[in-house]
């Protein structure tokens, strides 16, 4: 693999919370009262003795019942540079949308609690987003330089989710839901106001988008060990992962336009069926091929291509009619 090297800035104090950091990292948890204190604590020590980079640790709590959120604030009070963030509702990308809505820094970042991820990866992370090298890095799991310890069921799971994802989206990047990501600070606001999953979704959705966009994603293969404690319900989130996908195709013009010719066609064909007895079988298809290919423009000029009212009716008909017989 080709190593690049990046000009970091110079290692700056500990940050006050109103300062503007060079990054902030959230660490997005639900009922974590077990793993909480340590991960926060090992984060901490590594990134005040390792990462040459002002920074903050931000908890972003989504309405945990255990003890969650008394040890986040003790721990914000315990650990300079540490902040707590309560949320009244579940879902991880309700949690990084709340944190990065509202953070300052040149890069946002997020890492799992279970701190799966090693923190080796952390500087080949943020380094090509400061550098300006890349707008968006993530670690991934299923390239060849990566060390990965999990079940075989999983290591299933996610390389065919990331399949699905090429055929269907047509997505470049190999690994959408490796807990480990960061974005530029500056693109933070315009790619949220395009996201509408609020839960694990969240990760895919911002890439697709990103990748829509032209932004460039940096990959960094990762050493990732598995949490066997992990409590994510695999099914459900494959499920709601799934309806995303298809929200997402839909999301493109040219699965609409494919769409709409698939309804029209079956239209054609069933009126053909109805009007060819009693027409004749060159007056039924005259008719049918008519009355389709009108509401085929229709359909396409609002739902595929979302244009309103009459202008340029005509021709759109005509190219419409062209582009589907």
């Amino acid at each position: 693999m080709t190593t690049t090297t990046f000009e970091l800035p110079t290692p700056a104090a500990e940050p006050l919370a109103t300062d503007v950091v060079d990054v902030e990292i959230v660490i997005p948890v639900d009922n974590e009262q077990r793993v909480l204190a340590d991960s926060i604590g090992r984060l901490h020590r590594f990134l005040s003795a390792e990462l040459p980079l002002s920074r903050r640790i931000v908890i972003a709590d989504n309405a945990s019942v255990d003890l969650t959120p008394a040890l986040g604030r003790e721990l914000a009070r315990a650990y300079e540079g540490v902040e707590y963030l309560r949320l009244p509702a579940k879902g991880r990308g309700r949690a990084l949308r709340a944190a990065w809505s509202a953070s300052n820094a040149r890069v946002v970042a997020y890492m799992d609690v279970d701190l799966s991820t090693d923190f080796n990866a952390l500087l080949p992370l943020l380094a090509p987003l400061l550098s300006g090298h890349s707008e968006i890095a993530i670690g991934t799991r299923l390239h060849r330089d990566a060390r990965v310890t999990r079940d075989a069921k999983r290591e299933f799971i996610s390389r065919s989710y990331n399949r699905i994802l090429r055929l269907a989206l047509r997505a470049k990047f190999s690994d959408a839901q490796c807990g480990f990501k960061a974005v530029r600070g500056d693109l933070v606001p315009e790619l949220l106001s395009e996201i509408a999953d609020e839960e694990w979704f969240f990760d895919t959705e911002l890439l697709v988008l990103a990748q829509r966009r032209g932004l460039r994603i940096h990959e960094v293969p990762v050493d990732w060990v598995d949490d066997p404690d992990s409590r994510v319900d695999v099914v459900s989130t494959a499920v709601a992962d799934l309806r995303g996908v298809a929200r997402l195709a839909l999301a493109t013009p040219v699965v609409r336009f494919m769409l709409v010719g698939v309804a029209s066609t079956l239209a054609y064909g069933l009126l053909f069926l109805l009007l060819s007895g009693p027409l004749g079988s060159a007056v039924g298809s005259a008719l049918s091929l008519a009355l389709t290919a009108v509401a085929n423009t229709a359909v396409n000029r609002r739902f595929t291509f979302g244009v309103r009212g009459r202008r340029g009716l005509v021709g759109q008909h005509g190219a419409l009619h062209s582009a589907f017989h």
